[in-house]
């Protein structure tokens, strides 16, 4: 997943936004070490184009020094390409050791100014990583003294990096496998020794029988159960605690009381109004009771989160305003099939949804797919497609990235009170 923030570059000869985006790196358990981020000058570009690169890396890390990385990677490692040029800029050192990961390119001369530099930075403490890493590519002098190894899986496979992969753990390196796309490539790289994994594997289901869902965090219930404490509880503030977690919200909606009525559902409201309050409370504390587990990151979560937030305000401010609610639960369950390890369509089966909603998740056709589909050009950094998507729709291409950054927050802070 990749989440877009943006910078002013005030320097700049057009005043343009510096675009930076951001994909989780997970450690053997699936939990999050880091997030790697990406910047480009403009939303057109996808490679590094800065004419002066000292400058661009200024406005980099000057712009992560003044946003406050912990806003952009939390508590994680923040991950940063590095060309000749970067590496030699004094500006690194506005950045914490702590924090900071020098991702090395691949085609950085390894020349005696680099190599002191790199002894410099690891001297000052910082963690030193060679991207895209080629055992006779040109940065493999540099090897004896990175700290981490990535290895892009895509350009090597991983059978047949088994031997490089022995000898760098007996030389005590961390080994990261890039563009993991599977769940069995991540298997087979953790097997042989990898300690992180970068890609798109925790994304995608893999397709066996059965319902294997995310815990609902403690936190979720008890908002519940204080609400419905209330002389009065709230439909609408008990559809906005559930908004927060998808499981409550997919197994509220395939209820089979729900799920049998004519009338196909649009909101978390609707559905607790027609379940009634003494029904839910019962039902909230059966699954109060239950344990669900399973072997999913917590970024898929958040990603459910992060969509559903973004979705919600694409649609306050275009004209699908008034099925706001609607497209913020259709991106809420944009991940239920990797949730559940299941194809989209079978999960959605007995799900109590409007048909447009299904439509959308389902053969992404239809207007509330159009708002996926922003969101989606968002995650793989084409911000030239989710503008021109967003043009399409009209909605106002130039606030796509605030209101993405006030999703990632919004998101951030609901994942850190679980």
């Amino acid at each position: 997943m990749y989440v877009i923030l943006l910078i002013r570059d005030k320097k700049s000869e057009e005043g343009a936004f510096l675009y930076i985006a951001r994909q989780p790196i997970f450690n053997k358990t699936k939990k999050i070490y880091g997030y790697e981020l990406l910047f480009r000058s403009s939303s057109t570009t996808s490679t590094y184009d800065c004419i002066s690169p000292q400058a661009s890396t200024a406005t980099v890390l000057g712009g992560l020094f003044e946003l406050g990385i912990e806003n952009i990677v939390g508590k994680q490692k923040a991950f940063v390409n590095f060309d000749y040029d970067f590496l030699l800029s004094k500006t690194i050192e506005l950045v914490k050791p702590d924090v900071l990961v020098i991702e090395v390119l691949e085609n950085v001369d390894p020349d005696p100014r680099i190599i002191q530099r790199i002894k410099e930075l690891r001297q000052k403490g910082y963690t030193i990583a060679l991207d895209d890493f080629d055992n006779k590519g040109i940065t493999a002098p540099l090897k004896k003294y990175a700290n981490i190894i990535k290895y892009d899986i895509r350009q090597t496979s991983l059978l047949t990096l088994k031997k490089e992969v022995k000898n760098d753990l007996a030389h005590h390196h961390i080994l990261l496998a890039e563009k993991v796309e599977s769940e069995e490539e991540f298997l087979l790289a953790k097997e042989m020794g990898f300690h992180l994994f970068q890609g798109f594997f925790f994304q995608r289901p893999q397709i066996i029988a059965g319902m294997k869902m995310e815990k609902t965090p403690k936190i979720i219930f008890q908002m519940i159960f204080q609400e419905l404490k209330k002389e009065e509880p709230s439909f609408r503030k008990l559809a906005e605690i559930i908004s927060h977690d998808v499981n409550i919200a997919y197994r509220l909606m395939r209820i089979k009381e729900i799920t049998h009525a004519k009338e196909r559902l649009k909101t978390i409201q609707s559905a607790l109004v027609r379940m009634g309050l003494n029904e839910f409370e019962r039902w909230v504390h059966v699954l109060f009771m239950q344990e669900f587990k399973t072997n999913k990151p917590i970024e898929l979560l958040r990603l459910s989160l992060v969509r559903s937030k973004f979705g919600e305000l694409l649609a306050k401010n275009g004209p699908l305003y008034q099925r706001q609610h609607e497209i913020s639960l259709m991106c809420l369950f944009s991940v239920v099939d990797a949730l559940l390890d299941q194809s989209m369509e079978s999960a959605l089966e007995n799900v109590s949804i409007s048909e447009d909603v299904k439509d959308s998740l389902i053969s992404k056709k239809g207007d509330l797919a159009r708002v996926l589909k922003i969101i989606r050009a968002y995650e793989e950094a084409e911000w030239s497609k989710a503008q021109r998507l967003a043009q399409d729709l009209k909605i106002n291409d130039k606030n796509l990235a605030t209101w993405y950054l006030e999703s990632l927050r919004w998101a951030d802070q609901t994942v850190r009170n679980f």
